[in-house]
C-alpha cells in the first residue's frame, strides 16, 4: 500500500510546478503585428495573340504585401503602379510621349495570383514589345 502523505505531497508539488506560473501577475501581451492581405503575383510574357497560343518566354514573381520583392526587375515601381490603380490592371495606360512603331508582332502578358486577398487571372495582348513597355514598370520585365 502506498503512503498517502507522500502521494499528496507529490501531487501538491506537481500542481504547484505546473500551475504556479499561471497564477502570477499578468504580463502585457506584445502588440499584434499588422496583418496584410496577400498580394503575390506571377507574370509571364510570350509572343502570340493569346496565352493559349504563346508559350511563356519569361516569368517573374512580384510580392507587394509588406514590402515589394520578387524576381521582377522593378518591384518598387511595379507595386506602386498597382497600388495607384487599386489593383485594376486594365487601368494601367500607356505613358504619354512614348512613340512606338506600328509593327504588329503581338506580345501577350499574363498575371496570375492574389492581389490584396482577391484572386487575379489576367491576360492582355499588346501590338509589340514597345507598346508593352510603354504601359509602365509592371509589364516591363
Amino acid at each position: 500500500m502506498r503512503n498517502p502523505a507522500r502521494w499528496a505531497a507529490t501531487l501538491g508539488l506537481t500542481a504547484t510546478a505546473v500551475c504556479g506560473p499561471l497564477t502570477g501577475a499578468a504580463h502585457a501581451e506584445p502588440a499584434p503585428t499588422a496583418l496584410y492581405a496577400p498580394s503575390a503575383l506571377v507574370l509571364t510574357v510570350g509572343h502570340g495573340e493569346t496565352a493559349a497560343a504563346a508559350a511563356p518566354e519569361r516569368a517573374v514573381t512580384l510580392d507587394c504585401a509588406t514590402r515589394p520583392t520578387g524576381t521582377h526587375p522593378a518591384p518598387l515601381a511595379a507595386c506602386a503602379e498597382l497600388r495607384g490603380a487599386d489593383g485594376d490592371l486594365d487601368a494601367l495606360e500607356a505613358r504619354a510621349g512614348v512613340l512606338c512603331t506600328r509593327e504588329y508582332n503581338p506580345v501577350v502578358v499574363t498575371v496570375d495570383g492574389v492581389w490584396q486577398g482577391q484572386r487575379v487571372s489576367y491576360e492582355r495582348t499588346f501590338a509589340n514589345e514597345c507598346v508593352r513597355s510603354s504601359h509602365g514598370a509592371l509589364f516591363t520585365f
